[in-house]
């Protein structure tokens, strides 16, 4: 399989590079945005031993509206202005709602956005929307506009504009994308508040311990001295913690941050990024939870790209992208050569392995009774809700779990102060 190099820049304009190994051009796009980042270019590579694959120079212009075409032809002059403050996700799922509500009242197109311009409060918004608008003026289509703008616009989100103004049927291909948008705000918004409160009881007990082992710890070292026995081994560990916390401290900084910077830059490699998606599949207790996980963005994204009119190879090609795990993503490719070469979307699925069976099943039976894109979203719905009540349970163990742990630390440390006071007074007695 032959291998390509690519350019891609993240959501803050930093640029990356590296090498990735795909059966096509367009492949590569996919995988490369399923990192997390916009691809800018990509080019031949390292062609494997025994492979036969054609890597293209460039990532060239295909028809379709294929990955490749939404983000090569558009991304680079946005790539130049990168600096620029980014309208943020609530902005953008506000237009959206807004342009429906107002498409579907009957308003043209440039009267739409003239109203919106009007009403926005953010000036970012208001220059976005005032570039849109010149391109309409200027005969371009609503999907071209949006793409000019990659950080905020994916391109599921181009495309399926694109299909709605191929069929007709822009206002309702609008009001879809905006109920997708507000579904994964929701599930956010979800993610965040469970881990909120884990999150700031790890904060306070590493501050807690940090205090105790630079600060309080030390004081006493002295006051133990000046017993003049022989320490308790618990106080004697205790002491030895604090005193290469207190002398070293700027090691112990050095090597987590080399820890941090060291991940990430492995993350950021393709074979890092496959091999840390892989592992979150596998982890016991967690890699089910990402696995529903991943498979209700899938069936969601997939549901909603075939609901809005986009065919079937398309909607699986920016699916793959747009799930953000490298494994899935592979997972999707690979059904995508079992589609095009004819067989069904469910035997094609379930013979990645990746995807939880309820996917499978409902995807046979949206096929059957030619309602796959209900069934998809259903299905969504459906995994979206046993997530939700999956992180509750995590969480309700995660909790006690961090008190646990900071109460028997506090305990060891309360255990090992008292024991050489309790030694010197058994042997003045």
């Amino acid at each position: 399989m032959p291998q390509f190099n690519y350019e891609a820049i993240d959501t803050a304009g930093k640029s990356s590079s590296g090498l990735i190994t795909a059966r096509d051009v367009t492949e590569a796009a996919a995988r490369v945005r399923a990192m997390g980042v916009y691809p800018v270019q990509i080019g031949a590579g390292r062609v494997e031993a025994g492979s036969n694959g054609n890597a293209s120079a460039t990532l060239q212009t295909q028809s379709g509206g294929s990955v490749a075409q939404v983000w090569q032809s558009l991304i680079a002059p946005k790539a130049a202005g990168a600096g620029s403050r980014r309208v943020g996700r609530l902005q953008v799922l506000l237009f959206t709602r807004e342009m429906a509500d107002l498409l579907d009242a009957g308003l043209p197109m440039d009267r739409a956005f003239s109203v919106l311009i009007n009403q926005a409060e953010v000036d970012s918004v208001r220059e976005m929307l005032t570039a849109m608008q010149s391109d309409i003026r200027s005969g371009k289509p609503l999907s071209e506009s949006l793409a000019a703008f990659p950080r905020e616009f994916s391109y599921l989100y181009v495309n399926m504009v694109r299909a709605g103004e191929v069929s007709g049927q822009l206002a309702s291909v609008m009001a879809r994308l905006a109920d997708f948008m507000e579904k994964e705000a929701v599930r956010r918004s979800q993610i965040m508040a469970a881990l909120s409160y884990p999150m700031v009881l790890i904060t306070v007990a590493t501050i807690a311990i940090i205090f105790l082992v630079m600060y309080v710890i030390p004081k006493l070292s002295a006051v133990f001295k000046d017993l003049g026995a022989a320490l308790p081994l618990p106080t004697q560990l205790l002491l030895g913690v604090s005193t290469a916390v207190g002398h070293y401290w700027w090691a112990i900084l050095i090597v987590v941050v080399g820890v941090v910077v060291g991940f990430r830059a492995w993350v950021s490699t393709g074979f890092g990024r496959k091999s840390f998606d892989a592992f979150r599949l596998s982890v016991p207790l967690f890699g089910k939870l990402m696995r529903k996980i991943i498979s209700a963005r899938f069936a969601r994204t997939l549901g909603t790209l075939l609901a809005g009119g986009v065919p079937i190879l398309q909607s699986m090609e920016i699916s793959a992208a747009a799930v953000g795990n490298v494994v899935a993503s592979d997972a999707i490719t690979t059904a995508y050569s079992g589609v095009r070469q004819g067989e069904t979307l469910h035997t094609s699925i379930e013979q990645t392995g990746v995807f939880l069976p309820v996917v499978n099943h409902m995807t046979a039976v949206g096929e059957e009774t030619g309602r796959l894109p209900a069934m998809l979203i259903r299905t969504a719905e459906t995994l979206d809700f046993e997530v939700d009540n999956a992180m509750r349970r995590l969480t309700s163990m995660v909790e006690p779990l961090i008190v646990v742990c900071m109460g028997g630390f506090v305990g060891f440390v309360v255990l090992s102060i008292l024991l050489p006071i309790l030694q010197i007074n058994t042997l003045v007695h």
